[in-house]
Parts: structure tokens; C-alpha cells; sequence
């Protein structure tokens, strides 16, 4: 079943329900990923549901808002009972807009991922995330997020941003023009001017390590950059292998044939599995 079958059960008021029912275990479809690595499936019918999750958060009882805002967390702690399990660690993929599931999926969340590119659409992008989220405004006069006005009329907690990832900007800031390492530095310099006025929306990470007092400090613990690895991306996602499972050589998928290079598996690999090490 996937994530629009619980929405669909919310949405008839079946509280019922059992979270397991909604997961697939992917190794016993896919050989090639860990077999701790559980799915919730989405699909199509998912956004055919948003106006009526959007109806229901102005429904019926008082604090309908909050309620619809919890449907992805009662999911998790659903299922986490029932695997009889004391914690469970979920990863949750958010659509680039601020969508009603977009707002569920952070509701739910302990801690923000927040990647972005060298582009314009990307500076506006964590700036609208620090915005609607955490309500920082970047003028006088500024309307809050509804979103943001809920979570504090509700006193619901937000996650807390646990860092920033620059996607393929390695290889962007050493070959390409000056506008795109323009970019990069004012996205950088645009969280860390929040961190310096607002350090309780970032987590620290459990390092042992102080909080950061400089600069430097705060990208060494905040920043990450991955690097592009070009066709071995494409052939890892294509192919269901994780990047670091990836080997060199021919592959073949959707009737065509691709070469992985070697260099662009010495360049990712590392780069993935450090980042993936640092993750709490």
C-alpha cells in the first residue's frame, strides 16, 4: 500500500489503522539495498488527495490543523509499535514546493536535511524554507507563514536544521562561471547569518564538539558538499544499486548500455559515505 492508502484512511476517519500495513520491505524486491531498508510507497493519487487534506485541516474540530498535521508522525509511531521497537529512524523525500505534504513531512520531523544547488531557484528556496518553517523574515513587514503562525498557535515542535548540502558543487566552483560560486556563497552566507541570530533552529551535532563560535566552525560542522559523479548517478538510481555499491564498467538498463568510469566512482563514494557517517 502506499502513503495515499493512510491518507485516504485518515481522510475517512479510520483510526484503525496499522502503520505496517503501508511499508514494503525493498530487499525483497531489490537485491541490492540493506535489508533494515523499509518503503512507503507514494504515487500519483497522492496529489489528487491534497485539496482534501487541505479541507481537512479546516474541518471539523477545533484543532483540526494540528490533527492532519500529525498524520505522518501517528504513521511512524505506528509503525515503530508495531515492530516492537523502542526507536526507528525514518528518512523523509519532500517535494521542492512547500505542499500540504511537504508541511506534513516536516511536522513529523526531528531534523532538516536541506540540499540545494548553484542556481537562483535554489538561493530562494532555503530562503523560503527558513521562512515558512522558522519564520525568519527578510523584511520589515513580512506576513508569517501560515504554517509557522500553526506550529506556535499549536506549540508543535519544528525540527531543527542539522545541515545544508551544496549538490555537485565541487565540480560547479571549479569549472563553471563566477554567477553560479556567487550563488553558492550567498546561500552559505544566508543560513549562517540565521545561525548567528537564531542558533536554537540548528542542531548540534552529537560530536562532542562545541557549539560553533567562527565561521569556519559552522561550515566544517553545517555544510556538506557532494560531489556530481555524472553517470554513475543516473546508473544508480536507474539500476536500484547505491552509489556506493556501484562498480566501474558496463552497465545496461532500459535497453541501452552506459560506461561508469572509475574517476567518478573514486570521487562520490567517499564523499557519500562521509556524509551518510555524519548523519545522527
Amino acid at each position: 500500500m502506499e502513503i495515499s492508502g493512510c491518507a485516504g484512511s485518515a481522510l475517512s476517519g479510520n483510526q484503525q489503522r496499522s502503520g505496517s500495513n503501508y511499508v514494503t520491505r525493498v530487499r525483497g524486491i531489490n537485491q541490492n539495498v540493506p535489508g533494515n531498508l523499509y518503503l512507503v510507497c507514494g504515487d500519483e493519487e497522492l496529489e489528487m488527495q491534497a485539496g482534501q487534506v487541505q479541507l481537512a485541516c479546516a474541518a471539523g474540530p477545533p484543532d483540526a490543523w494540528r490533527i492532519v498535521h500529525t498524520w505522518i508522525r501517528d504513521l511512524i509511531e505506528d509503525v515503530r509499535i508495531s515492530w516492537n521497537q523502542n526507536a526507528i529512524t525514518v528518512f523523509i523525500d519532500c517535494n521542492p514546493s512547500f505542499s500540504i505534504y511537504t508541511e506534513l513531512a516536516i511536522s513529523a520531523s526531528d531534523r532538516l536535511i536541506i540540499p540545494f544547488s548553484a542556481d537562483g531557484s535554489s538561493k530562494r528556496a532555503v530562503r523560503s524554507v527558513l521562512s515558512l518553517v522558522y519564520g525568519i523574515l527578510r523584511r520589515p513587514g513580512q506576513i508569517q507563514s501560515q504554517f509557522f503562525v500553526n506550529m506556535q498557535r499549536y506549540n508543535m515542535a519544528r525540527p531543527q536544521i542539522y545541515s545544508y548540502v551544496g549538490n555537485r558543487l565541487t565540480q560547479m566552483n571549479s569549472s563553471s562561471a563566477s554567477a553560479f560560486r556567487n550563488v553558492v556563497t550567498e546561500i552559505f552566507a544566508e543560513v549562517f547569518r540565521v545561525w548567528q541570530a537564531n542558533p536554537a533552529v540548528f542542531c548540534v551535532h552529537p560530536t562532542g564538539d562545541p557549539a560553533p563560535t567562527t565561521r569556519q566552525g559552522f561550515r566544517r560542522m553545517f555544510e556538506e558538499q557532494i560531489n556530481d559523479a555524472n553517470t554513475a548517478s543516473v546508473v544508480s538510481g536507474a539500476m536500484g544499486i547505491p552509489i556506493c555499491h556501484l562498480t566501474a564498467g558496463s552497465k545496461t538498463f532500459a535497453g541501452r548500455t552506459v560506461h561508469v568510469n572509475q574517476s567518478q566512482l573514486d570521487k562520490q563514494q567517499p564523499n557519500i559515505t562521509d556524509f551518510v557517517a555524519k548523519i545522527e
